[in-house]
């Protein structure tokens, strides 16, 4: 089974493949029953076959003609100013052409905040003062023709500080905690009714604290960046979720015209959020490239990616649950403390998922953020949910045990299966309860002793099943679909569509491709399908929070609505496009769509380069997508270590518009989940700052040994209300619920209720 680390170089291709398959869905019939995918076929991934040749080139591939190589130089204090450097060794090493230690502010600027309304992972630009504001902080850029040399060069570099007092934990002396909803308007503290008299009157209560360690994103490909000026304008190849958001980022930081910046990334070998951004080290590179009058490449080492780019930030939440003997849950608190820097506040929204996720009538959420001395933490995979799922989760199983109920009944019972609590719109769809059935079928929930410790093989492993739900917003943005329709001649047709997108390995080239082909019968290796290139339009708005797909596709489909009806097909209904065309002259048109109540001048907003997402929360409802997620953990009988031999998830996700990608999406999804809750965990050392599990060897991952079976099922059900083709987000939520399944089970297994992560041995001794 493969793990999001161990996919063959995952991103998409730049056209689709000749002769690609066609495929009955893998989900099997029983998964299927009832779903509007059982007899349809579907392609496997465009650019499966593409990406085992090695065949795919990302940013780092790139090698124009006088290419050189630049390597960082970064800060060995946790805190403080740069007070000089020595460079002299640096520079005698032959091939060296560049050291850059300082970059003027007037030739620099530092680009806003993604969160602030900008376009960078951070507002703070690096080696534009002497400041030093973390640990790993990139301070000095050596550029050589050749990468051993640069190397060599970037080692001998000797900086001189002056240090200051750091501090890099929650509750350490020095940091500073500020409410959010107090400097961050815009996201206000969640409060429904009156949750603090609800709980006091509450003859069942519980009152938990759960930690949640920072932890970073691993993409295979590394942060990279290849820049070149070509006369006054600046090439960029680079893996990116957000081309346009980088395009006018680092025209903004070097004072010149977003027309000059051309950003080519048609493929990005995992981004996972820690790509949405600006990052720190394109701005020098493009002053460095400028200096020396070369093309020049930097893929930032992995041990320095652990300071270079964003995390998910350590948090502490604690959760109040007030309940009556019957296990209706009356009363939920959670109040949250979370990491950010000094230099930015990093927005949190935990209680987007408790506030929802059960009808509990009085809520009350309260988000605190801690600022430390690292850089700014950011988006990764469920950057909120998955934590704050496992706080709730794990209350809501260690309430049904305090009441002697069955952890699925106790769930069914608190369903919010119409009304969204927070909001009171109606939800657009909601299937959650048909997952936690669906689920608890599927997986044999009723054979599962209750009991702790009661489940156990015949050389004392003992067994555990636990289960968690979980739900994430079902986001959409703003896009546009340029379209090309082309007769090759003999009943052929060539579609290209160019199409607001990034194709970081989740397969939204083979989705959209799904869509053509279904709606035209144009074959595979007739669509070309180009995304993330800001040559032209669209314009390439950033991918992110789960909602390529449901952004893209509304889009696509569109500007195929427009294409039947300029040629006088049927509104709706497969029909044959090739013989449409006949011997026609191409076809070229576009089609522009939003977020239901966007109104009209948001283009204007994605014309600048700012991010334009909506949801969950609309003008007339809420939308969500759900999961149901049922775990098996096996513990030995003597060095207790955790297995996990077997999941079930079963997802609602809307529309499956492509199930051979959504499925992998799922299954990567529990992987990390697995890894998360298990393994993964940046650890830091208050004396020195920084992360100094910075490397494979030492933040552990799952290996494919760590993986047993996963079986996926997808509702299918389309919400047509959120947009015309009824698809849903899949990819943030297929993590949400992971952690708190597999310690739900841990705890049946062994009767330890753990509420740090990730779960060690020493923790099951």
């Amino acid at each position: 089974m493969p793990t999001r680390r161990n996919f063959l170089r995952a991103a998409g291709a730049a056209s689709a493949l000749a002769g690609v398959e066609t495929v009955r869905s893998p989900l099997g019939a029983a998964a299927l029953a009832g779903s509007t995918t059982e007899q349809q076929s579907y392609l496997r991934r465009v650019d499966a076959r593409d990406k085992v040749r090695g065949v795919i080139r990302y940013g780092a591939d790139r090698a124009p003609a006088g290419m050189t190589h630049a390597v960082p130089v970064v800060a060995t204090i946790g805190k403080g100013r740069v007070t000089g450097f020595d460079t002299a060794a640096a520079e005698a090493v032959p091939g060296v052409r560049l050291v850059l230690t300082h970059i003027s502010p007037a030739e620099l600027r530092s680009a806003p905040f993604l969160m602030a309304g900008g376009f960078a992972v951070q507002g703070y630009q690096p080696m534009t003062s002497d400041r030093v504001a973390y640990r790993g902080q990139l301070i000095a850029l050596v550029v050589a023709d050749t990468l051993v040399a640069a190397t060599e060069a970037a080692e001998l570099v000797e900086a001189r500080y002056e240090t200051e007092s750091f501090a890099v934990q929650l509750g350490a002396a020095g940091t500073e905690t500020v409410l959010q909803s107090a400097v961050l308007p815009r996201f206000p503290d969640t409060v429904m009714g009156d949750a603090d008299a609800a709980y006091a009157a509450s003859p069942i209560k519980l009152d938990a604290t759960y930690d949640g360690p920072p932890q970073h994103a691993m993409p295979i490909e590394l942060l990279s960046s290849t820049v070149e000026w070509q006369g006054e304008n600046l090439i960029v190849h680079e893996g990116t979720q957000n081309a346009n958001g980088v395009q006018h980022g680092i025209a903004y930081a070097l004072n010149i015209s977003a027309d000059r910046v051309e950003i080519i990334s048609p493929s990005a070998g995992g981004a996972f959020g820690q790509k949405n951004g600006l990052q720190m080290h394109l701005g020098p590179l493009a002053i460095a490239a400028r200096r020396v009058g070369r093309p020049v490449k930097l893929v930032i080492p992995r041990t320095q990616t652990f300071h270079a780019g964003s995390f998910r930030p350590a948090s502490r939440q604690r959760i109040r649950l007030g309940a009556d003997h019957s296990g209706r849950m009356h009363a939920a608190i959670h109040d949250i403390d979370a990491q950010t820097s000094r230099g930015d506040f990093f927005p949190m929204q935990y209680t987007e998922l408790t506030g929802r996720l059960y009808n509990i009538p009085n809520f009350r959420g309260r988000q605190q953020l801690v600022r430390t001395d690292a850089q700014t933490p950011g988006y990764m995979r469920a950057p909120f949910e998955h934590i704050a799922a496992f706080a709730l989760e794990s209350s809501v199983d260690e309430l049904a045990y305090r009441l002697g109920q069955d952890p699925v009944a106790l769930r069914l019972a608190n369903d919010a299966p119409t009304t969204d609590p927070i909001s009171g719109h109606p939800f657009s769809s909601r299937h959650l309860a048909e997952c936690l059935r669906r689920g608890a079928d599927q997986f044999g929930w009723v054979d599962r002793r209750p009991g702790t410790g009661s489940m156990r093989t015949k050389d004392g492993t003992l067994i555990g099943w636990g289960m968690a739900s979980g739900a994430y917003k079902a986001a959409t943005a703003p896009a546009t679909a340029v379209l090309r329709a082309e007769s090759l001649g003999r009943r052929r047709c060539r579609i290209t569509i160019t199409v607001d997108g990034h194709e970081m390995g989740q397969g939204i080239r083979t989705a959209i491709t799904n869509l053509i082909s279904g709606s035209v019968r144009v074959p595979a290796r007739d669509v070309v399908v180009i995304v993330g290139d800001t040559r032209g339009l669209p314009p390439q708005h950033i991918t992110a929070g789960s909602w390529g797909t449901a952004t893209a596709l509304p889009a696509v489909d569109a500007a195929l609505a427009k294409l039947r009806a300029q040629l006088g097909l049927p509104p709706s209904g497969p029909v044959d496009l090739p013989a449409a065309m006949g011997g026609r002259p191409p076809i070229e048109l576009q089609a522009r769509t939003k977020a239901p109540g966007q109104p009209d001048d948001i283009w204007d907003r994605v014309a600048t380069g700012i991010g334009a997402g909506a949801g969950p929360e609309y003008p007339e409802f809420t939308s969500m997508s759900f999961i149901a997620h049922f775990v098996e953990v096996r513990i030995e009988p003597r060095i207790r270590r955790i297995r996990v031999p077997r999941v079930v998830s079963v997802a609602d996700c809307g529309r499956v518009a492509s199930p051979v990608t959504a499925v992998s999406q799922v299954r990567g999804g529990v992987v990390w989940g697995i890894g998360a809750t298990l393994r993964e965990g940046s650890e830091v050392d208050p004396r020195f700052g920084g992360f100094l599990s910075a490397s494979l060897e030492d933040y552990a991952v799952p290996v494919n040994a760590d993986i047993g079976s996963i079986d996926v099922s997808l509702i299918d059900k389309p919400d047509l209300r959120l947009n015309s083709v009824g698809v849903k987000s899949l990819g943030e939520v297929s993590m949400v619920g992971v952690a708190p399944a597999i310690a739900n089970a841990v705890f049946h297994a062994t009767g330890r209720r753990l509420r740090r992560l990730p779960i060690r041995i020493e923790d099951v001794m």
